[in-house]
C-alpha cells in the first residue's frame, strides 16, 4: 500500500532516474496523465504494467476507487505528461485524501521544469517564487498588480498561443524595461534561451511565433527604500558570521 510521485522527463527521455525507473517496474498500476504520452517512455524502458488514466477531467471522478484500491494494498505510481506530479499538474488531490486515509505517499526526487530555467536565466536565483499558470481570467490583472511589486526573481509557465499577450500585459504591469528569460523546449533539441527585457521579448516573439513548452523568469523589483535586499553572497557572509 503507498502512492509513488514520479517526475517523468521534460523532454529527454534520458532524464529519469535509475530509481524512477525501477519504482515504475514495481508498481500494480501506473497513474497517467495521458497514457499515449506516457506509453512511448515506458515503452522506451521496457516497462511492461496496467496503466490508468488520472489527469484533470476525471480526478475528482475516479479519486474514490483508487483509494479503495489502495487501502486494499495496491502500489500505484503517478507519472505526468513531464515533470513532476502536483507541480502545475494533477496529484494535490489525490496525496491529500492519501493523507486522510493513512496510505504512505513519497515524491521521487526529479525532472521539473522551472528549476533549469531558473538556473540559466542569468537572474538572481537565491530567492524566488513560482506561481505556475497566471488565472486566465477571473484574478489576472489583480495578480499582475501583486507580483509587480514582488522582489524575489518570478517564474511562469506559459503557453506558446498566449505567450506575447502575456509579455505584454507583464510589461505593462511591471515595466517595460524590467529583465526576463523565455525558455522553450528545455532539453529538447530545439532548446532556446532568449533574456532581455519583457517589452523586447515581446516584440521579439511577435515576429518569431514560439512552439514548445515555455517558462518565463522574470526579474524581481527593486527593494523598497528602508528594506534591505541581500545578494547570494551577502547572505553567504551572514552565515559565516554565525
Amino acid at each position: 500500500m503507498r502512492l509513488y510521485l514520479i517526475p517523468s522527463p521534460i523532454g529527454n527521455l534520458g532524464d529519469i532516474t535509475y530509481r524512477a525507473v525501477e519504482t515504475l517496474q514495481r508498481a500494480d498500476v501506473i497513474l497517467c496523465e495521458d497514457t499515449r504520452t506516457s506509453g512511448v517512455l515506458l515503452q522506451h524502458y521496457g516497462i511492461r504494467k496496467p496503466l490508468t488514466p488520472y489527469h484533470a477531467h476525471n480526478e475528482h471522478k475516479v479519486l474514490p476507487h483508487l483509494i479503495e484500491q489502495l487501502s486494499a494494498g495496491k502500489v500505484f505510481a503517478l507519472i505526468t505528461d513531464a515533470g513532476t506530479p502536483g507541480i502545475s499538474d494533477p496529484g494535490f488531490l489525490l496525496v491529500r485524501e492519501c493523507m486522510r486515509n493513512n496510505i504512505p505517499v513519497e515524491c521521487l526526487p526529479g525532472a521539473t521544469a522551472f528549476v533549469p530555467a531558473l538556473v540559466q536565466s542569468g537572474l538572481t536565483s537565491n530567492r524566488f517564487c513560482f506561481e505556475g499558470f497566471l488565472p486566465l481570467k477571473k484574478g489576472r490583472q489583480t495578480m499582475l498588480r501583486t507580483l509587480a511589486e514582488e522582489t524575489r526573481t518570478i517564474i511562469l509557465y506559459e503557453s506558446p498561443h498566449r505567450l506575447v499577450k502575456t509579455l505584454n500585459e507583464l510589461a505593462t504591469a511591471f515595466g517595460a524595461d524590467r529583465q526576463a528569460a523565455v525558455c522553450r523546449e528545455l532539453t529538447k533539441m530545439f532548446e532556446e534561451t532568449n533574456r532581455n527585457t519583457l517589452a523586447a521579448l515581446a516584440a521579439h516573439y511577435e515576429k518569431h511565433a514560439p512552439k514548445g513548452e515555455i517558462v518565463i523568469v522574470i526579474e524581481g523589483a527593486p527593494a523598497k527604500k528602508g528594506k534591505k535586499h541581500f545578494s547570494s553572497d551577502e547572505d553567504e557572509s551572514e552565515e559565516e558570521d554565525d
